[in-house]
């Protein structure tokens, strides 16, 4: 995994030059440490740090065709190199090294921009076109690795970071009403919108190209989540099998690597599979497989008994860190510079830590588990909108909203504790059940409750955008066709998976410890398959990923295959406080750094946050009454805006 970065000048602009190039890489360092490569010609810079995965001899970029005029920068993994690379020797192109990104330039000389269509992968990447004078900047269908775009000074600037465009004179760099609005709704916000004024990102699943001549742009969607394809009609036997098969492959294809590869392993089910095929695979080479887990102190948080069952179950050679409050508030700094956004969890600076000890133990790469909740129906809120639909047919039905009582089993403090509770909880916008947002409402309303802490001038410039509208306005097209589950998946992979499970808790966290994560489960195939599958064998009931659960059942320990989802979690605002020293009586007290980030004059100063209604949330979590989402919520995301502004936009 790498780096990369670049400026295309307009007409009348000045060029880039080798200085700003290499200031631009430079910030981002921790995504390549391997090497760094600049390349210009004319109107265009391109520029990249090279996490060195496959070809450690060969795969210096920017890289070229054999004539040189295309060049490309590349972040990321094409698993299907191998295939590709014999299609296009058959065709007669001349391989000057074994790279996954050599492939990229002789692709691209045969189909155009439409090369994209062609890769199975993890990418974000920057293409010249010399004899077109065309830029084409592309990102994965996912977005599982980032890209970032801004005009400044009559140039086109990019990267892989914000971080990269912020060392150009005259980039501004101020947060943005509409995406803080977003991100206080969705925990994200909707590319091509950032949380920063004048900076776009390039959506999932898009190509983006720029004409030099003009500076005109298109935007080209190439690849969306085909909820419309007509399933086949298999029996339920045949459905596991294609399934088993399918993901087989696809973690086969992301064991490529000229380095070891090591696995997550949570305890879940996801993980757990994705580590029982990798070590089928992997016991013909003979060698262990190395897995890495999280652990917590708090039995809310913690997986530790089912990751040990896995591991003895598997044989990996196995280690764990346990991530202590101490742990996640010193980490969680660091965390925020790199996510580049509001965080509203602390659970992306626990992983950036594993990603540490990862890298430590001398791995650069590791598979994960992520995605399968999203292609196979696994989240608790896809059964909290079945129930709430169902419920909806019915309003004045005391039976059906018990439905409700069954959720989220693993929270101390579960939203659905009580059956008044309840009532008011699943009444709430059922009357939008055919909207978008429908599934993510309770969501949404528990996020936004954070906004009433926003000094009264942000709460105005953050009310004045409408998160729904943009969501309404995002979606396919053929969105009303599909069905429920369909709509809901669709929503929660372009807004939490993408935005944030994969960017701030995925990307951002393991490449702050120069480590890439690989997905399996996002194999595009893999999603297309997911796709057509009958509802009732993703959420049947309140039984989440049936056919999942049908098709490996064998490969793992029976209380693991048959185990409830329990989401990752970490512990939020308490991390932030810690007991008093030596044994001295007193209720706990703001750890040192986040009492003076939050101390009342340096929040006037910022002018984000109203002063009064902090302290007031700082002494409801102090005295230990902040026990909901709410809450925890508005304090992360208050910590973490403080840390954006102290880190970007007034660094000290």
């Amino acid at each position: 995994m790498c780096g990369i970065a670049g400026l295309l000048a307009f007409p009348g602009a000045a060029p880039p030059s080798r200085d700003e190039l290499m200031g631009m890489i430079g910030t981002l360092r921790h995504r390549g440490p391997d090497g760094h490569g600049v390349w210009q010609q004319g109107p265009v810079g391109l520029a990249h740090a090279r996490l060195s995965i496959i070809d450690l001899a060969g795969g210096t970029q920017p890289m070229a065709n054999e004539d040189g005029q295309v060049q490309v920068t590349f972040n990321g993994e094409i698993f299907n190199h191998v295939e590709l690379r014999e299609r296009l020797v058959a065709r007669g192109h001349v391989f000057r090294t074994a790279s996954d990104t050599e492939v990229l330039v002789h692709l691209y000389e045969d189909h155009g921009p439409d090369f994209v269509e062609h890769l199975n992968g993890q990418f974000a990447l920057a293409l010249w076109d010399a004899r077109r004078q065309r830029l084409v900047l592309a990102r994965d269908r996912v977005g599982i690795r980032p890209l970032f775009h801004a005009r400044v000074g009559g140039r086109l600037a990019f990267a892989s970071e914000v971080k990269a465009l912020f060392t150009l004179p005259g980039m501004a760099c101020a947060l943005d009403a509409g995406g803080l609005a977003e991100t206080f709704s969705y925990w994200a916000v909707l590319p091509p919108r950032t949380v920063w004024e004048g900076v776009q990102a390039v959506p999932p699943g898009h190509r983006l190209i720029f004409d030099a001549a003009d500076g005109r742009e298109r935007l080209e969607r190439y690849w969306d989540w085909p909820f419309d394809a007509v399933p086949p009609r298999w029996s339920d036997e045949r459905w596991a099998e294609e399934l088993r098969e399918r993901l087989v492959d696809a973690v086969r294809l992301q064991l490529r690597a000229d380095v070891p590869v090591g696995a997550y392993l949570s305890g879940g089910l996801d993980s757990s599979i994705i580590t029982a095929i990798t070590a089928v695979v992997r016991r013909h080479t003979g060698t262990p497989l190395r897995t890495f887990s999280l652990t917590f102190a708090e039995a809310e948080f913690d997986e530790s008994d089912a990751q040990r069952e896995l591991v003895r179950h598997l044989g990996t050679q196995h280690s764990s860190m346990q991530a202590r409050g101490e742990l996640i508030a010193a980490a969680f700094p660091r965390m925020v510079r790199h996510a580049e956004a509001p965080l509203l969890r602390t659970a992306p600076a626990p992983m950036m830590l594993l990603a540490d000890s990862v890298r430590a133990a001398g791995y650069k790469v590791v598979l994960t588990g992520e995605g399968a909740d999203e292609a196979f129906g696994g989240y608790d809120l896809f059964k909290e909108a079945a129930v709430r639909r169902f419920v909806a047919r019915q309003p004045s039905s005391r039976a059906r909203p018990a439905l409700l009582s069954r959720l989220y089993p693993y929270l101390s403090h579960s939203p659905m504790a009580g059956r008044a509770m309840t009532q008011a909880y699943f009444g709430a916008g059922r009357e939008h059940g055919a909207e978008p947002h429908f599934a993510h409402t309770m969501r949404a309303a528990a996020t936004r409750r954070a906004l009433a802490f926003f000094h009264p001038d942000w709460r105005a410039r953050i009310a004045a955008h409408s998160p729904e509208d943009v969501l309404a306005r995002a979606v396919s097209p053929r969105f009303a066709q599909w069905p429920a589950l369909a709509r809901d998946q669709y929503v929660e992979a372009n807004t939490l998976m993408s935005g944030y499970l994969l960017s701030s808790q995925g990307d951002r966290a393991a490449m702050a410890a120069s480590v890439e994560a690989r997905y399996p489960f996002l194999d595009h195939r893999l999603l297309e398959f997911s796709c057509r599958m009958p509802a009732r064998l993703k959420l049947c009931g309140l039984h989440e990923k049936v056919l999942l659960r049908r098709a490996f059942k064998a490969d793992l320990p029976a209380s693991i295959a048959a185990r409830v989802k329990q989401p990752y979690r970490a512990p939020d605002s308490a991390s932030f406080f810690e007991r008093p020293r030596h044994g001295a009586d007193g209720p706990p007290r703001l750890r040192e750094e986040t009492a003076e980030l939050l101390d009342p004059a340096r929040l006037r100063d910022a002018g984000l946050f109203d002063a009064a209604s902090v302290a007031r949330l700082v002494e409801k979590c102090r005295s230990g009454r902040a026990i909901g989402f709410a809450d925890n919520m508005a304090f992360v995301g208050i910590v973490s805006c403080m840390w954006l502004h102290r880190q970007f936009i007034r660094p000290i």
